[in-house]
């Protein structure tokens, strides 16, 4: 039995006569074609590297024919130590990242919202926004050289001018110190990115009924009571879709990582991202079966976290992220 079409209809109640599919992409050709060569990057670049997928169940090395070897990876994986360190040090460096970066940026965007000079409010946004823009090679050259233990190190001649080190003595290696290279990953991050994180919330400010400010005045509140109780509760609901939206990238911490870290202080800064990297290109015969399968997971808990983010914004928003 040939199964009735639903009708389409207007607002109104009015049915519409829908054109046949291929008359309207005929008709609609050009967009069509316009997003023919996205669609072509999206499987090549996206969806077709998924094929690899298979290679976690098999034993692929440089040299011979894959070999079937189902979940000996997956058991691999969580016996090794290694991997546990990696996986625990992801989530609590992106966890404690995500949160001070978006702390600062609170603190700054309300600083900034409250300057009544605009010129000097421009100038220091701009200053802000600029670490942003430079790559993360860049960023840990010029933290090396201003950290390095040797004698140009910036830090370490303000420690021996300041009479906290002997001037005969040994300088510091700040990023070689598994005590202090978390804090100074931190300081880094907050330092790249307050500036763009301030973007939204400064937009949120800017949309704050000033009558609200003003009601606040002709009862007499000081400024840091109109803080408290007008801009941080208008910045509540912007600040749990940050943390939600951004909850969901945590296991994707790659470079930041990569160009600060060394083998002094993996047991504190290797992630996952990194002890795959290591997996595939620092050893002499890599396995692409086991790396492929630790990259595997990664996905799976990076969904997850996606699963468990989009229910969260459907709870706080009304709406998910995806």
């Amino acid at each position: 039995m040939k199964k009735k079409k639903q009708a389409v209809m207007t607002s109104t109640g009015v049915p519409v006569r829908q054109k046949p599919l291929s008359l309207r992409i005929w008709n609609h050709r050009g967009y069509y074609i316009m997003f023919l060569p996205v669609l072509i990057f999206l499987i090549i670049m996206n969806y077709w590297p998924m094929l690899g997928i298979r290679y976690a169940f098999y034993d692929y090395k440089p040299v011979g024919e894959p070999v079937f070897v189902g979940l000996k990876h997956f058991e691999k994986m969580f016996s090794t130590d290694a991997f546990w360190v990696a996986f625990k040090n992801t989530l609590q460096l992106s966890i404690m990242k995500l949160i001070l970066t978006t702390f600062t940026s609170v603190i700054v965007s309300i600083f900034l919202n409250e300057m009544g000079n605009l010129f000097a409010k421009k100038t220091l946004q701009t200053i802000i926004y600029l670490p942003h823009f430079m790559s993360w090679a860049v960023v840990a050259s010029i933290f090396s050289l201003l950290l390095s233990p040797s004698s140009t190190g910036m830090v370490n001649g303000w420690l021996r001018d300041l009479g906290i080190l002997a001037q005969d003595a040994k300088g510091i290696y700040f990023l070689a110190d598994s005590k202090m290279w978390r804090p100074i990953f931190y300081l880094i991050n907050i330092w790249k990115e307050t500036g763009w994180g301030t973007i939204i919330f400064l937009a949120t400010l800017s949309g704050i009924n000033p009558e609200l400010y003003e009601a606040g005045d002709i009862d007499g509140a000081t400024r840091m009571q109109k803080i408290r109780y007008i801009t941080l509760p208008a910045l509540a609901n912007t600040i749990i879709t940050v943390l939600i939206l951004n909850l969901a990238k945590v296991m994707n911490m790659f470079e930041s990582v990569f160009v600060l870290y060394n083998n002094a202080v993996y047991d504190v800064s290797d992630v996952i991202s990194t002890y795959i990297y290591r997996q595939t290109f620092a050893v002499a015969l890599p396995n692409y079966g086991y790396s492929t399968a630790v990259g595997l997971f990664k996905s799976l808990v990076g969904c997850f976290l996606v699963l468990v983010c989009n229910w969260a914004s459907k709870k706080t928003r009304g709406r998910g992220i995806v």
